[in-house]
């Protein structure tokens, strides 16, 4: 049977937009990369920057964005698998939901430097005696901000996507409603909340913007928390913007993409994992 000529265009159309989005992809990870990884090396990683970074090494900022992450994650993801688990599970759909679903949607999509400003005003200024100023628990808190929407969002969508026969079955077994939830629902939804997760991670691996205004920048090892510090994406702009040194800027691009690579390759490993022993695999 010959195809129609509008589906043979839209064939081709979809084929060459998909053809274009990776190309463009490859395009820029593949120039960053080249310029990049002839930067790297044993002491580039394990060596402070100096000078305002254009000279020494990544080390304290790559201490700086793993106390960062691992805090803003630990903050988010309790949160936001509670809201989707309590929108999702425990009510039922009406004005409350749909007025925090909306005000949820709508913080996604406020301009981080907004958030990074807000930041500034509550966390750094307003509750400097808490958190220190400029710190990782004021930077973590303005990310929790940025990213506690979209794990809600995936998190909910992958709690309604367990068929009801499994709550069904359950509850037919005289399991209460909340260990329905905990040993089947959460169990069946861990490969879309570890999807939820990782979205997150990226988010905030590669914010800049608000971290400016509530981070600090130093280039010293952060000793704990309350102590200013500095990611990779804050090093490689602040680097390449006040002192020039896209020589250094390029190592970090490259080190930042490796790193968010993976996070993802394992992250991809672990759902894929856990759906084969999920199926029966």
């Amino acid at each position: 049977m010959k195809m129609p000529i509008q589906e043979k265009l839209a064939k081709w159309f979809i084929w060459g937009s998909a053809l274009l989005t990776v190309s463009i992809l490859a395009l820029i990870v593949g120039y960053v990369m080249v310029q990049g990884l002839g930067q790297l090396s044993i002491s580039f990683f394990l060596e402070n920057p100096r000078k305002m970074g254009s000279e020494g090494g990544i080390f304290s900022p790559l201490v700086g964005t793993i106390y960062f992450t691992l805090l803003t994650m630990l903050l988010a993801i309790p949160v936001g698998v509670g809201a989707a688990v309590y929108l999702s599970e425990f009510t039922r759909e009406g004005p409350l939901v749909r007025v925090i679903r909306f005000f949820s949607d709508a913080l996604a999509g406020i301009p981080s430097i907004v958030i990074g400003l807000f930041g500034f005003a509550f966390f750094v200024v307003l509750l400097e005696p808490i958190t220190g100023g400029w710190s990782i628990i004021s930077g973590s808190l303005t990310a929790f901000c940025m990213i506690l929407p979209i794990i809600i969002r995936v998190t909910e969508e992958a709690l309604q996507a367990i068929p009801n026969s499994y709550r069904e079955g359950s509850l037919a077994l005289g399991v209460s409603k909340w260990d329905t939830v905990m040993n089947v629902v959460l169990p069946s939804a861990l490969p879309g909340i570890f999807t939820a997760s990782l979205l997150g991670i990226g988010r905030v691996i590669g914010e800049t913007a608000a971290l400016l205004l509530t981070l600090g920048g130093s280039l010293l090892i952060p000793k704990s928390i309350f102590s200013p510090a500095r990611t990779l994406s804050m090093h490689l702009y602040l680097v390449a913007m006040e002192t020039g040194e896209f020589g250094v800027a390029f190592g970090t691009a490259a080190v930042l993409i490796l790193l968010i690579l993976l996070i993802n390759l394992g992250g991809y490993y672990l759902v894929q994992r856990l759906t084969r022993r999920m199926v029966g695999d």
